[in-house]
């Protein structure tokens, strides 16, 4: 080995034994300190790059998909002050397919889903601590509302709307503990009259319902004792 040969070898060790130094250190009570480099137990592909602070993630954190080409997947920023990671999910092309904060591995405030491969939000909803909240809403890629659900402890209670992308109300109805209950009302999709319209107990049908063609009235029928058919 000549002598420039010899020098460009001790280059390249110098230069993996630098590398090999900067990342994935321990501090003195073995906590994961500074820059950091995960990879996937099966392929070794990298799987992410941040920094830890004696053992706490600060700052943001890259994701990988389990290739070569380190595609990322999402990515995290951490903020000290609430213990939460604002998450961003992305699609292969990069395109951002949900975001919201997680606080202990768990969905808290407002999340946002978008329309594949597309800027547009098809997805709003709440969360406290993992469990849906409050007003959920559904986009079409226009952008118009397409439904409204109302949440609580994880489950549907309370109002629901469906709406047409023109804009008419299709479905008003309610929800307790996941289950239709109280009055709904049923439109035309084309002229938003009304089709049928009652109530609902523990998620059956009950009671005087009616049912409308062309804005008439045609037919009630009392769902609690419904008509037997011949």
């Amino acid at each position: 080995m000549t002598n420039k040969s010899f020098l460009g070898f001790l280059f390249l060790v110098n230069l993996s034994t630098f590398s090999q130094g900067v990342y994935n250190k321990l501090d003195e009570k073995g906590n994961k300190n500074g820059s950091w480099k995960g990879v996937y137990q099966d392929t070794k592909n990298p799987k992410y790059e941040g920094t830890f602070e004696h053992g706490k993630e600060v700052g943001t954190f890259t994701f990988f998909d389990n290739t070569k080409t380190k595609t990322v997947v999402a990515t995290r920023e951490f903020n000290p002050k609430d213990n939460s990671a604002y998450t961003i999910f992305y699609d292969p092309l990069k395109n951002k397919v949900s975001e919201g904060k997680v606080i202990n591995k768990l969905y808290e405030g407002q999340w946002k889903y978008y329309h594949k491969a597309s800027k547009a939000i098809m997805t709003i909803e709440n969360y406290t601590k993992g469990k849906l909240e409050g007003l959920r809403s559904v986009f079409y890629a226009s952008g118009k509302i397409a439904e409204e659900t109302m949440y609580k402890n994880n489950l549907k209670n309370g109002a629901y709307k469906r709406y047409t992308e023109t804009g008419i109300i299709i479905e008003e109805s309610n929800y307790k503990n996941n289950e239709f209950d109280g009055l709904a009302i049923f439109r035309d999709a084309d002229d938003g009259a009304i089709v049928s319209k009652g109530k609902f107990v523990n998620g059956k049908k009950a009671g005087m319902w009616q049912f409308f063609q062309k804005g008439k009235l045609v037919k009630e029928e009392n769902m609690s004792y419904p008509l037997k058919k011949k």
